[in-house]
């Protein structure tokens, strides 16, 4: 059974996507009916940032109605800033790039642009991102193979919007993920950060866990009480890129990401982001991770648990965060659960990978 989205708590009507993508598998969304829960342009961020790290035009000011206004032009239309910049980072994801492109592009939620960033890719990711041919999407090469800090530093410097979402190449994203998470971070600006649940899936995008994350963490929280949940929690209670959306202006306030930690990369900027407001969780299950043999997750989880043991370190030794003792105490005694989680999930993974491989034998 491919990913089959729980149906959201809200009123919408029926979505569906079946298109075939570039000769690649067929698209992971299947139908549901909501009735119960669950050109190139490069902008300097610096350029936009104000003294306090917080653009009044991202935070809510309101517009000067004293200004004189002018007639709307082609340029202004060509030029004009989209609300949200959706960015992937690609080297050699041919396998899954194009269901990964097309889940983006078909969001109910109109206003944004695609960034697409093959890292000097050997296979045929470039081709499968330029044969969308999609107005919304800029695709971008580097001349020479980055690092993935370094790289994915570069790909948020491409956009242009002033709300980030980042999604790996084989990730996936529900078609309303856009639209339910925008719509609080343009209504509070003292939002830094907006997160939802995700399945976990495998090689063949079928659920290998559902609904995962954010426990202790729906609704709205400071960065106080998602400190000391994400200690206690042992490892990455908010989740992976494709399920978070994030301001431009706080990244590079906050630094972007950090080069030192970076199998716990994501969370590490999640925490430093809410230096500048406040978390709100949504308990819809809004994108897809996936974990497959070969990824990088699943080479390095010793990594993973190491680097996840330092990080909760520097965030109890954070004034900011106030994290209390008793909080490290559980944080210890609960990070051996955390990386045995991990470690089902990749064998979970690699016994469907088999299956699926019997099968087709």
């Amino acid at each position: 059974m491919r990913v089959t989205w729980r149906p959201l708590q809200l009123d919408y009507s029926t979505w569906s996507s079946s298109t075939t993508l570039v000769g690649h598998a067929e698209a992971a969304f299947a139908g549901v009916h909501s009735t119960e829960s669950t050109d190139t342009l490069i902008v300097d961020p610096s350029l936009v940032i104000s003294p306090s790290g917080r653009p009044p035009s991202c935070r809510g000011q309101a517009p000067s109605h004293g200004a004189p206004t002018r007639p709307v032009s082609i340029a202004d239309v060509l030029l004009a800033t989209p609300s949200v910049s959706v960015c992937i980072p690609v080297y050699n994801g041919e396998t899954y790039l194009g269901e990964t492109i097309r889940s983006v592009l078909d969001q109910t939620y109109g206003d944004f642009e695609l960034v697409v960033l093959d890292n000097g890719s050997t296979d045929n990711s470039g081709q499968i991102a330029r044969s969308f041919g999609d107005r919304r999407m800029r695709i971008e090469r580097n001349s020479s193979v980055m690092d993935l800090v370094p790289n994915w530093n570069r790909l948020i410097s491409l956009c242009r919007s002033p709300l980030i979402k980042l999604v790996c190449a084989d990730d996936l994203l529900h078609p309303r993920c856009l639209e339910l998470q925008v719509a609080p971070m343009e209504a509070d600006p003292g939002l830094a950060l907006v997160a939802s649940r995700r399945h976990m899936i495998d090689e063949h995008s079928r659920i290998i866990v559902p609904r995962r994350g954010l426990g202790g963490l729906v609704g709205v929280h400071s960065g106080v009480e998602v400190a000391r949940r994400v200690v206690r929690n042992g490892a990455n209670p908010i989740g992976e890129p494709g399920n978070v959306l994030f301001r431009r202006d706080d990244f590079a306030a906050a630094g972007g990401w950090r080069s030192d930690l970076p199998p716990v990369m994501d969370l590490d900027l999640w925490m430093r982001l809410l230096q500048y407001g406040e978390f709100l969780g949504l308990s819809e299950t809004l994108a897809a991770f996936r974990i497959g043999r070969n990824t990088l997750s699943a080479a390095d989880e010793g990594e993973i648990y190491q680097a996840q043991r330092a990080l909760t370190k520097e965030l109890g030794d954070s004034a900011l965060f106030q994290v209390r003792g008793i909080d490290l105490a559980v944080g210890r005694m609960l990070a051996p659960v955390g990386r045995f989680r991990r470690r089902t999930l990749y064998a979970l993974s690699r016994k469907a990978a088999k299956r699926a491989a019997a099968a087709a034998a």
